[in-house]
């Protein structure tokens, strides 16, 4: 890392520290007790995602296959998903929210957003609100490709 500056390797280090300690945060906020935080996951994976099979949902959560074998599993007995055959190919399932499913992710999306906008109104004054929105800005470079 003899080419990159140390202002650099810095904000690297605690920006992956501060967006980990914020993302726990939030998904604390509008987590409820009777859901792990890998069952949480997987609902948002869900209804953002819409229909698919459990390995392609194991895929984009990273786990194995029968990790979320059983994760789905809580989910149905939750009744927060469904499952149904896949039209094109009966053999395979499609995941699907049941309306408890996406009532459930709707109204955590929106504790959520709550929380963070109040988090912001109590904690900062305008001016720094206003920093941290051009800081936004900025931080929208590292997303694009």
């Amino acid at each position: 890392m003899a080419d990159i500056s140390d202002s650099a390797a810095r904000a690297a280090r605690d920006l992956r520290v501060v967006f980990s300690r914020l993302r726990r945060r939030i998904r604390e906020v509008a987590q409820d007790a009777d859901l792990s935080p890998s069952q949480e996951s997987a609902l948002t994976l869900v209804g953002k995602h819409g229909a698919a099979t459990a390995s392609a949902l194991a895929a984009a959560e990273g786990v194995r296959p029968q990790s979320m074998a059983t994760t789905l599993a809580a989910l149905e007995q939750h009744g927060l998903i469904r499952r149904a055959p896949d039209p094109d190919d009966g053999r395979r399932q499609l995941v699907t929210l049941t309306d408890a499913g996406r009532a459930r992710t709707a109204g955590n999306k929106q504790v959520r957003e709550e929380w963070l906008a109040r988090a912001f109104q109590d904690r900062y004054s305008e001016e720094e609100r206003q920093t941290v929105l051009a800081a936004l800005e900025l931080m929208d470079r590292l997303s694009r490709p």
